[in-house]
């Protein structure tokens, strides 16, 4: 990576990014046309190393070694619910999330339990959205130990998934 590259990688992690990951479990986009529209931001900046410009979206995002917002949104939304399964939050103040103690069949030992929602109101919020992406992540991932290793086991898990590079697929086919 040339310099030029790693100023405006830097630059780009430093002060465009963060402006869309803060407050992720509050505002998710779910609607196909704003994630593309958010996503575009990032697309642009790829765009501007002139070395990559020639290659698509995903393939500059791989040579970057840079996932897609969706995927860091998913990833933010999995390490919430780490910290509030495993009480890093007040539990007065943190979402209420159930338990899951019917089911043994799949999932972790820390199953959550979806509950009905008809609205998007509803469907889309932070306790709903997780729980299937939640429940699909095996023991050896959820049961970290701490909040450093669970990071790096979902990672590992994530690595082979195709919402990494190319932001228009779902994970787990949810």
């Amino acid at each position: 990576m040339d310099k030029n590259t790693f100023t405006l990688l830097g630059l780009y992690k430093a002060m465009v990014r963060p402006h869309f990951e803060c407050a992720n479990a509050v505002w998710c986009p779910y609607k196909k046309g704003d994630i593309e529209i958010i996503e575009k931001v990032q697309k642009r900046a790829t765009k501007l190393i002139i070395s990559l410009k020639h290659l698509s979206y995903s393939e500059r995002l791989k040579q970057l070694h840079l996932p897609t917002l969706k995927y860091r949104r998913l990833r933010s939304d999995m390490i919430q619910v780490f910290k509030i399964v495993h009480k890093y939050y007040d539990v007065c103040a943190a979402v209420k999330l159930n338990f899951n103690t019917l089911s043994t069949t799949r999932g972790n030992k820390y199953k959550l339990q979806k509950s009905a929602s008809h609205h998007n109101l509803r469907k889309f919020s932070f306790s709903s959205r997780v729980v299937n992406i939640w429940n699909n992540l095996p023991d050896s991932v959820v049961d970290a130990d701490t909040l450093n290793t669970f990071k790096n086991r979902l990672d590992k898990h994530w690595l082979d998934q195709d919402v990494l590079y190319t932001f228009a697929v779902k994970l787990y086919n949810f």
